[in-house]
C-alpha cells in the first residue's frame, strides 16, 4: 500500500470514529450536512464545500490533508465526490450474521413483498408501535405522521421519498451495528425490535 494510500485510510478511519462518537446515527449526520453543502442539488460537492462540511463536523485537519483526501474520494476526478461514494466508504460491512438478521427484519416488514417499505407495510405491521408515539398519543400527529416519521428516520437523507429500500434498511442498519460490538446483542436487538423468533 503506498503513503498516499496509508494517509486515506487513516483520515477514513478519523472520520469514521468522528461518526462514531455521535452515536448510530454519526454517518447519516454527516450525509445531511454534506447535503445542506450542496447548494446546486447536485448529490456531489466540490473541494470548498468538502473542507467546510468537515469542518463544521469536528474534523479538524491541514489543507494538505484535506485535499489528499478529497482527491482519493473523487473517483472518477470530476471535481467533485458523490454522497454515496463518500457513505460507502465511512460504513463498516456488516458480518454476514447481522447481514442475515438485518434482511429477515425486512422482509417480516415488507408485508406486500415488494422489495420496498411504505406506509401501507407499516400500517400493517407497525400501527400498534406508532400508537404509542408520545406526538400521536398527544394529537400533535396523525397515525400517517407517525409512521412516516419512523419511515424517514431509516430513509437514505440523499433521497427521502418516504419508501425505503431494502439497500437504505441495510445502509440504516450498518450504522446502527457500527456502534454495537457484540454480535449476539445487536441479533437479540433487532429480533426484540422487529418481533422476530429469538434463535
Amino acid at each position: 500500500m503506498s503513503d498516499e494510500n496509508r494517509t486515506v485510510q487513516l483520515l477514513i478511519g478519523a472520520l469514521h470514529d468522528q461518526c462514531l462518537l455521535k452515536g448510530h446515527n454519526g454517518i447519516r449526520g454527516l450525509g445531511l450536512v454534506f447535503r445542506r453543502m450542496d447548494i446546486d442539488f447536485s448529490k456531489g460537492i466540490v473541494y470548498p464545500e468538502f473542507k467546510i462540511a468537515i469542518d463544521r463536523y469536528g474534523l479538524k485537519m491541514s489543507e494538505g490533508y484535506s485535499k489528499t483526501f478529497f482527491n482519493a474520494l473523487d473517483k472518477d476526478k470530476s471535481g467533485a465526490i458523490d454522497f454515496a461514494e463518500l457513505m460507502n466508504a465511512l460504513r463498516s460491512p456488516m458480518n454476514e450474521r447481522r447481514t442475515n438478521v438485518v434482511k429477515e427484519a425486512f422482509d417480516n416488514f415488507d408485508v406486500n413483498t415488494d422489495g420496498k417499505l411504505s406506509l401501507d407495510d407499516l400500517r400493517v405491521f407497525y400501527t400498534a408501535n406508532a400508537k404509542n408515539h408520545p406526538k400521536y398519543l398527544s394529537g400533535e400527529w396523525t397515525l400517517d405522521q407517525t409512521l412516516r416519521s419512523f419511515l424517514d428516520s431509516i430513509d437514505s437523507p440523499d433521497d427521502p421519498d418516504g419508501v425505503v429500500t431494502r439497500e437504505e434498511f441495510l445502509d440504516y442498519y450498518a450504522g446502527v451495528s457500527a456502534t454495537i460490538d457484540d454480535d449476539s446483542y445487536f441479533v437479540m436487538m433487532m429480533r426484540s425490535c422487529y418481533g422476530l423468533p429469538q434463535r
